[in-house]
């Protein structure tokens, strides 16, 4: 029996496994492509060679996007996320179903966790088959796009400041529409 496309978990998943599991010996696939997302760290300083020897300022970015940690309240300990067991999965579906009628792709996986995660912890692994490549990076894209805007999930960070509710992300629905699809979020 195949793996199944959706995967809601608590519990971290094994990249390398995954892969095998959507391969699964099928002589097709000339190309996998993968992406893993992970909650970002914004409390350390970057080490990227570039940014040694200098600390963010007041209302900097981070190489990542998110705003530089500080140190006045933004550090994130925890991240929680919530879901709609059933419609969730039954989402996800969906898009993978849309992902198959846009690219020739021969399958898909998406894992995404939920309950508390702390920074560096794995989030999400979308996992696409083809039998080129350049399906394969479209329908990944396609995917993690669609999943940052569509997917009935709730995020809150908890800071030194207490817990917020993240909201949505306008470069995230612009993402969305060079799909040619529109966001639901508000």
């Amino acid at each position: 029996m195949p793996a199944p496309r959706v995967s809601i978990q608590t519990g971290d998943f094994d990249l390398a496994a995954e892969v095998a599991a959507l391969r699964a010996g099928d002589g097709r696939v000339g190309a996998v492509c993968s992406f893993v997302g992970m909650v970002r760290d914004r409390n350390s300083v970057p080490t990227l060679p570039a940014a040694r020897g200098s600390l963010p300022s007041e209302g900097a970015l981070s190489p990542w996007g998110g705003p530089a940690a500080t140190g006045e309240g933004d550090a994130v300990s925890e991240m929680e996320l919530e879901h709609y067991p059933g419609m969730t999965e039954k989402a996800i579906e969906a898009m993978i179903d849309e992902a198959q009628r846009r690219f020739d792709i021969l399958g898909a996986r998406v894992v995404h966790r939920v309950g508390r995660l702390r920074p560096q912890e794995q989030i999400v692994l979308v996992a696409v088959a083809s039998p080129h490549r350049g399906q394969a990076f479209q329908a990944c894209e396609f995917l993690m796009d669609y999943l940052k805007t569509q997917a009935p999930f709730w995020k809150k960070e908890t800071t030194p400041a207490g817990a917020r509710w993240v909201d949505a992300r306008v470069a995230d629905d612009a993402a969305l529409a060079r799909w040619g699809l529109g966001s639901r979020n508000a």
